[in-house]
């Protein structure tokens, strides 16, 4: 990969500015893709900013820049994001700073002539590069270090560039997006963080055997992400049909893995309610949130149902006096052990209505309480 350091002035990166909102936000004589369509919104807080301006107005050096230079010969910004859109909504006169170099609070066309050609002068410092979809995403993944944050799936959205990813956007990265209308209440995190986007691509590429990158990079140059909106809604619809009445557990939860995995059976609604009401007031069941993914899969561990405790585990012990009650019934010779030698066990079993209390513990040998549990 190449990488060169080069000095470009204000003035040049703002020449052509224009923020088209949802289709994104251009510069440098409309070489520049500042925030192409699928990427996220202009997140600084004025003060943030503002400090932008105030440094370029004082002559602080401002951190360095990443532009990647396409096979047109135009760039895309890969990181320096904000930074870049303070500067150019400023010139713009969006927003007014107060500046103590220049004694006042101002916006860009109070400035007399010589202030306002003190900003233009001001020379970025900008890395270009050039390379291969791998090689600038490992790349941006070094230098996102500092600064605000972005997220593993905007990491990718500087990456997988075109058509495909802008439409995918309209669905899964804006405000008051259909995903966010239709899932709010299913999944956690941020629209216009990327957060929507990257579960659906998650879910669907999981389904296919890959990972999101190998996805957006098979679909990159796709004309539009219609495919992936219809299996979002797939699973949501799923999920909504085979567990009706909404609980707040319900939110973070897999679907589409789960969706993935059993969204082919059979189930009967009714009968997952009447299970989810039992589990619900079960003191053993110490994750609820686990619920649905047992009773789709019928794996205990999803509940993480209570263990005995040390105190429960040595009154039994004393109780039994350290005998192993399946070597006493086998007739083995060695019927004692210690009590790191022993394991807890439910006598009725959990999933056959046995409480996680010491009237149903009884301390087994290692070797008996496993071959217990994997009958």
């Amino acid at each position: 990969m190449k990488i060169e350091l080069y000095e470009i002035k204000i003035r040049d990166v703002v020449k052509g500015y224009m923020d088209s909102q949802e289709n994104g936000v251009v510069g440098y004589g409309g070489r520049l893709n500042i925030r192409p369509a699928f990427q996220r919104e202009f997140v600084y807080k004025d003060k943030e900013r503002n400090a932008v301006i105030e440094t370029i107005v004082k002559g602080f050096p401002l951190n360095v820049m990443y532009w990647v230079e396409d096979e047109s010969g135009n760039y895309e910004l890969l990181d320096g994001q904000q930074r870049t859109i303070s500067i150019c909504q400023y010139v713009d006169n969006k927003f007014s700073v107060c500046l103590e170099a220049f004694g006042r609070t101002a916006k860009f066309h109070n400035l007399t002539v010589a202030e306002q050609n003190q900003i233009l002068d001001y020379p970025l410092m900008i890395y270009i590069c050039e390379g291969n979809d791998k090689e600038k995403l490992d790349w941006f993944k070094t230098i996102n270090i500092a600064g605000v944050q972005l997220t593993a799936q905007e990491l990718r959205n500087a990456i997988y560039t075109g058509e495909w990813l802008s439409d995918a956007k309209r669905y899964f990265s804006k405000n008051g997006c259909v995903a966010y209308l239709l899932a709010k209440e299913y999944i956690k995190g941020e629209v216009n963080r990327q957060d929507y986007l990257e579960r659906a691509l998650d879910w669907l590429a999981n389904r296919e055997n890959m990972m999101i990158e190998d996805y957006m990079s098979i679909h990159q140059h796709d004309s539009h992400a219609t495919p992936l909106w219809q299996y979002f809604q797939s699973v949501i619809s799923w999920v909504q049909t085979i567990f009706p009445k909404y609980r707040k557990e319900m939110k973070g939860l897999p679907w589409g893995i789960l969706y993935n995995k059993y969204g082919d059976k059979v189930y009967n609604p009714q009968e997952l309610e009447e299970k989810i009401v039992i589990l619900m007031q079960d003191d053993d069941v110490t994750k609820p949130s686990g619920i649905y993914e047992y009773l789709l899969s019928g794996d205990e561990k999803h509940l993480s149902i209570r263990s005995f405790t040390d105190n429960e585990k040595r009154k039994v012990y004393e109780r039994q006096q350290g005998v192993c009650p399946h070597c006493v019934a086998e007739h083995r010779e060695k019927t004692h052990y210690e009590i790191n030698e022993m394991e807890a066990d439910h006598i009725t079993p959990w999933c056959e209505g046995g409480k996680t209390s010491i009237d149903n513990c009884q301390m087994l040998c290692k070797e008996h309480n496993r071959r217990k549990s994997n009958r």
